[in-house]
């Protein structure tokens, strides 16, 4: 099919939901894809943070398609050894305990926030509060959109799930305004992704661990973008050398796959027991399978710091673009702003980059990049000459 025959049946029979780009893609190999009409692309993208190692990485294939041959899914009434083996190693890269698996990072914090409601309730009847931060991004559900602290969010689909709260990122005494004897937990992304790729700074994500240990408050790291070596730490919060009580992770955990998964600590690990919660798809053997693979490369101390080392090569060619600003990121999850003087919104520009070749994201008005982890600077370099070609465009 061409893309015109495409396009129609995506508008004759989808709900309009997503503003998508002008490209049909049907095929991809480590950091390139192409169309239908064969055009080839570099990847800035990553399916969204989702593509860990590539498209079709030889042995996240092998290890997806071999597991589809033997048995492709039990449902969680019966034992897994792939779902077991998935969740021993999760627990050993990240010092929690006991995991929980969904199908999206949605569905990860969905977890979290009723896991945070059970452990408070169990001490107060009215220990259900959430703290979360402004401009945060948690999910599309319901409950994850009012955890949400973007007002345009809480748009439409009244009534929301009550009981949350928001504070600044970075003011640490508004979290200590915020959080009372009414609160469970404050909910953090460390790097906010969707809301335009900025970082919390290392004191105050500091205060918040001290906060919440003195106030007895679980602290949730949303762990959905960041986490899985995406930022040169397997969990972001490694750089920052606290332990959260609970960590939602998916997109580049599966490698391609839907997957969520919900951490917690040993204190946590009986909060939700039998019948509590469920999904009837997570831990799917085949997922976990591409999951294990994923694990298997990216938990490596040598992978680990060349994301780190080519996430800070990124930033610094990208600052050194004409018409690029506040260059902005950890590891290979970088922002930039589109300087005024160009006239153009990052939208504009990420069309101009597809016409270019080159698949890129926006996050809030900023360009967001988040190419597979498995890029080499020569990659690097070759998307960021597409880049620049795209800015310069009249």
């Amino acid at each position: 099919m061409g893309f015109q025959e495409v396009k129609q049946q995506e508008q004759a029979n989808m709900m309009h939901t997503y503003g998508r780009f002008p490209a049909a893609l049907v095929k991809g190999k480590g950091v390139r894809a192409w169309d239908t009409e064969g055009k080839e692309y570099l990847d800035f993208a990553s399916g969204i943070g989702v593509n860990s190692l590539g498209w079709c990485d030889a042995g996240w294939v092998k290890a997806v398609s071999e597991q589809a041959g033997t048995l492709q899914h039990i449902s969680n009434l019966y034992y897994s050894p792939v779902q077991t083996q998935l969740a021993e190693s999760l627990c050993q890269a990240s010092g929690m305990s006991k995991v929980f698996f969904g199908n999206s990072g949605a569905e990860a914090n969905e977890c979290a926030i009723k896991l945070a409601r059970k452990w408070g309730m169990a001490q107060s009847p009215r220990k259900n509060r959430v703290v979360t931060l402004v401009n945060s991004f948690h999910g599309r559900t319901v409950t994850t959109l009012a955890a949400t602290g973007q007002e345009e969010f809480h748009q439409w689909f009244f009534p929301f799930t009550e009981g949350f709260d928001y504070v600044p990122a970075n003011d640490l005494m508004a979290a200590e305004k915020a959080v009372t004897e009414d609160t469970c937990a404050v909910f953090v992304e460390l790097v906010q992704g969707e809301g335009g790729m900025f970082l919390l700074e290392d004191d105050y994500v500091k205060g918040l661990r001290e906060l919440c240990t003195r106030k007895n408050v679980l602290l949730m790291v949303d762990e959905v973008q960041t986490g899985v070596g995406r930022t040169g730490k397997f969990y972001s919060y490694q750089h920052f050398g606290i332990q959260p009580d609970v960590v939602t992770s998916a997109k580049g955990l599966g490698g391609g796959l839907p997957i969520g998964a919900c951490l917690c600590s040993e204190a946590l690990a009986d909060v939700l027991n039998g019948g509590m919660h469920g999904s009837t798809f997570g831990g799917n053997p085949v997922v976990c399978a591409g999951a294990l693979e994923v694990l298997r490369r990216v938990n490596d101390p040598a992978f680990l710091q060349k994301v780190e080392e080519n996430g800070v090569y990124f930033r610094e060619k990208l600052a050194a673009i004409p018409g690029v600003e506040n260059v902005r990121g950890l590891g290979l999850m970088n922002g930039a702003d589109v300087s005024p003087s160009l006239g153009k919104t990052a939208g504009d520009v990420a069309n101009a980059c597809l016409a270019e070749g080159l698949l890129i994201l926006t996050a809030h008005g900023a360009l967001r990049f988040l190419p597979p982890l498995v890029i080499t600077k020569e990659e690097i370099d070759e998307g960021l000459e597409k880049l620049k070609a795209a800015l310069q465009k009249q």
